[in-house]
């Protein structure tokens, strides 16, 4: 009894001088079902286009399927804040943008931060928006159009797409830097402010290049800068604003990937190496850049790099909304 006891004991002394073994983290079963990537704007929507290329390439990596989600409404503020109140466990994701977070919290009273209610995952590729004039305007360049606008205060209308929206906030900015006066009209978005454009009702428009290229190319608009700091693969005859005279004015309408705050890191990693996988792939990269998208380097793909470019945004932009009385429409 007494060997059988002591071999007990010292099988029990044994059991106890056992490693401890490593827990598992919550990636190493992550994702085990399918992730849903909310954009909180219209199907078509630049987040849109973004998000269903990303969700494809993402979801081949993980190995489950991404549904992309749309949920529009109020500027995307409906779709982010269902977001934002989403369990942290890596299967709700939003497809954000300028808009949603950076613009939104300047204008509207939100049930959620912009920034603490989220993680970062990655930034995504930016829509460059283009200065179009109409046709028959005298001014052959921006130089020309800037001195235009100051021999013709308050006469000249500028589309759209309402207030806080790209191409209103870029009209903003063109007045505050060129001190010129000029109305804003605003449109249910910038395609129809373009139509108006190519009409002749109205003088000008911010939009992106991929609406605008095929009006520029058929003659019936003037193109007279594109707001980056490099001219673009798919219109390299446009000039930047820095080249056309106007130095410092960059816009682009980005996009980017974000997870309820609180996500476990191990999670956000594996995200941000399958998003960073799939802007690697040149059939991405060329489907994304056909339609005028700038892919962000390596380098700003990180989460920490969002984060820090989300901050810069805000810095640059809340004192624009908030100096021009923006109110919700």
């Amino acid at each position: 009894m007494r060997l059988r006891r002591r071999g007990f004991l010292h099988l029990a002394a044994g059991a106890l001088a056992l490693p401890a073994l490593p827990r598992p983290s919550v990636a190493d079963s992550y994702p085990s079902r399918r992730i849903t990537m909310v954009v909180p704007f219209a199907p078509g929507a630049l987040s849109d286009i973004i998000a269903r290329v990303m969700g494809e390439g993402m979801g081949a990596t993980l190995g489950q399927t991404i549904v992309i989600d749309n949920a529009g409404g109020a500027d995307g503020t409906i779709g982010s804040g269902r977001v934002a109140h989403a369990v942290p466990d890596g299967y709700t994701l939003v497809c954000a943008n300028w808009n949603t977070s950076v613009t939104n919290a300047a204008i509207y009273k939100l049930d959620y931060d912009v920034v603490t209610d989220f993680e970062p995952v990655v930034l995504l590729p930016a829509a460059p928006m283009v200065l179009l004039t109409k046709k028959d305007n005298p001014a052959t360049n921006l130089k020309e159009f800037i001195a235009w606008l100051k021999a013709n205060p308050d006469k000249a209308s500028f589309g759209t797409a309402g207030a806080g929206s790209p191409p209103d906030l870029l009209g903003r900015l063109l007045r505050r830097d060129t001190g010129t006066q000029f109305n804003l009209i605003a449109y249910r978005g910038a395609a129809p402010a373009m139509q108006d454009v190519i009409a002749g009702h109205i003088d000008a428009v911010f939009i992106t290049i991929a609406a605008a290229q095929g009006q520029v190319r058929a003659g019936n608009v003037k193109a007279l800068g594109m707001t980056t700091h490099e001219r673009i693969k798919i219109a390299p005859e446009i000039p930047t604003m820095d080249e056309a005279g106007l130095p410092g004015f960059y816009f682009a309408l980005w996009a980017a990937i974000f997870a309820p705050r609180g996500t476990p890191k191990d999670i956000i990693d594996k995200l941000n190496a399958a998003a960073v996988k799939t802007l690697a792939d040149p059939n991405v990269r060329q489907k994304l850049e056909a339609q005028g998208f700038e892919i962000p380097p390596p380098e700003q793909q990180t989460p920490a790099a969002l984060t820090a470019y989300q901050k810069a945004e805000i810095e640059k932009w809340w004192p624009i909304v908030k100096a021009a009385g923006i109110k919700p429409e």
